[in-house]
């Protein structure tokens, strides 16, 4: 190190040299260390000791200095200075020990210090130079900006001058401390839960470096949806889906409903809902490092019964005896009951309604209802038109039971057929007319006989049983001069029925002729 000694003409300092007996030797300021670097905002401590003659000389004063500056034609105190009045410390005395301490040091603070003290001896002032050259460095950190999940990860904490005193450095993440401790942070696999903002610092000194965020990326993780607003989905409600995954940097969202796309964005909502809305949505989440597709979500859209409709199954024409299916479909969720009608009539449940071996007596008019919890509907009746051929046919005759000559008689054919049949009237094997109704207004013995009617439509043909018209004489009628009188009085006589039935052939057997007059007789 070199000293000077600050004395006035060289004769006048060899002089007092050899007066006392001393020699530049015996003058000196001793520093420890002379190059500082230490952090901003800490307290400094310039270690110092100083040396001079003894005996002979007092030390009158001590101060200390930057970078030589002088105030008028002497160096200027420091602790005269504004700057460093509140902050410089003088530990030393005026014996041997010149050490000082500056606290909370900034950049500003970066000088060279000199130590200067002055005898009571004319001349004898002493100033150690070279000082001691303080520097005050910041702490920087050096990380990746963005690293991905499962790389391996250097975080290195750098200061502008190599500390002089041996640091401790620790570490923190988002404020809080690590266990590590160096002045590297190394993680082998960096995981998302390590992001954050990073610092470093040294033990014992309040100074924290800026912080660093560490960013982490990684792969969407597997969607989550959920749905606002009611369990139950009733046409017309708003729907709203939300998708949420953990991703970084954030995932796109694009929706699904199936395997076709219907929207983008984390919200998916659909206004007025319907039942083309329900099925399966899924949303997908994607970034630079891959993609994930969520679990499906089912909208159910629930509704009262509509679009019911009837089928029936089996020919265009149903003939008694064959089977019918009739079946009810409905649009409806959730699905409908079924229930039959006949009528107003219940007859069964499901949507299949089965008849067996249908009969007459299951043709009109059936309906399908579909209930479910929302509503029902009923759709419009069917007709089942049972097809026949005709039965039950039968001959009534009107008026009296008893037939006189010259009545009207009316004989009914009625038939049980479908379609209806056509009926035609027959005297033993001779046509006689068409119609339910047969009349013969003035009867007369000539319309004696058997009829009956026959019933025929497309599907078969059936006679009636023959009724017999029996024509009674309301008076006896000779038919021949040589019939006696008598005779016929004589077989009335003798029965009734027999007396009838002889005058009636006699009287057609002569009519039949047109031969003879007829002769009118009263019987009695």
């Amino acid at each position: 190190m070199l000293m000077w000694l600050r004395m006035a003409p060289a004769l006048h300092l060899i002089f007092l040299l050899i007066i006392h007996r001393v020699s530049s030797a015996d003058w000196g300021v001793n520093y420890s260390p002379t190059q500082i670097c230490v952090l901003k905002n800490s307290t400094i401590t310039i270690s110092c000791t100083f040396t001079y003659p003894t005996p002979g000389y007092q030390v009158m004063k001590v101060f200390w200095n930057i970078d030589q500056v002088k105030q008028g034609e002497e160096l200027a105190d420091l602790s005269n200075n504004s700057e460093y009045s509140q902050r410089l410390q003088y530990l030393g005395d005026k014996q041997q020990n010149c050490t000082v301490r500056l606290s909370h040091v900034t950049k500003k603070d970066e000088h060279e210090y000199y130590f200067k003290f002055i005898t009571d001896v004319t001349e004898g002032k002493w100033i150690g130079i070279p000082g001691v050259r303080l520097s005050v460095t910041d702490l920087q950190l050096e990380s990746p900006e963005r690293v991905t999940e499962g790389d391996s990860v250097r975080l290195t904490c750098k200061s502008s001058c190599k500390l002089t005193d041996t640091p401790t450095f620790i570490w923190y993440r988002n404020s809080h401390t690590l266990t590590n401790i160096g002045d590297e942070l190394n993680i082998r696999s960096v995981s998302r839960r390590e992001a954050g903002h990073y610092s470093c610092g040294v033990q014992g000194q309040t100074y924290i470096s800026p912080a660093v965020y560490l960013d982490v990326t990684y792969a969407p993780d597997t969607p989550v949806i959920s749905i606002s607003g009611s369990a139950v989905m009733m046409e017309g409600d708003s729907v709203t889906l939300s998708c949420s995954s953990d991703s970084n940097p954030p995932a796109q969202i694009s929706w699904f409903k199936g395997e076709t796309s219907v929207g983008s964005g984390r919200i998916f909502s659909i206004s007025k809902i319907s039942s083309d809305d329900s099925g399966e949505y899924k949303c997908r989440a994607r970034n630079e490092h891959g993609e994930k597709y969520s679990d499906p979500v089912t909208l159910d859209v629930q509704y009262p019964p509509r679009n019911i409709s009837v089928s029936i199954s089996g020919s265009a024409v149903i003939m008694s005896g064959d089977s019918v299916t009739l079946n009810c479909s409905s649009d409806s969720n959730p699905p409908a009951e079924i229930n039959w009608f006949k009528g107003e009539t219940s007859v069964g449940s499901g949507r299949i309604f089965n008849i067996s071996k249908i009969s007459s007596d299951d043709s009109g008019e059936y309906k399908c209802r579909a209930r479910n919890g929302h509503g029902e509907k009923y759709f419009d009746p069917v007709t089942l038109n049972v097809q026949y051929p005709p039965r039950s046919v039968s001959v009534s005759i009107s008026g009296s039971a008893v037939i006189m000559s010259g009545d009207s008689v009316t004989l009914n054919c009625s038939s049980d057929s479908n379609p209806p049949a056509e009926i035609s009237w027959f005297k033993g094997e001779t046509s006689v007319g068409s119609g339910r109704i047969f009349s013969i207004s003035k009867i007369s013995s000539d319309d004696s006989g058997e009829y009956k009617c026959r019933a025929r439509n497309d599907l078969g043909e059936k006679y009636s049983d023959p009724v017999t018209l029996d024509v009674q004489c309301a008076r006896f009628v000779s038919c021949s001069p040589a019939f006696p009188v008598g005779f016929a009085v004589g077989v009335f006589v003798g029965g009734a029925s027999a007396t009838i039935s002889a005058v009636l052939y006699f009287c057609l057997s002569k009519r039949k002729s047109r031969r003879s007059a007829v002769k009118e007789s009263e019987v009695r």
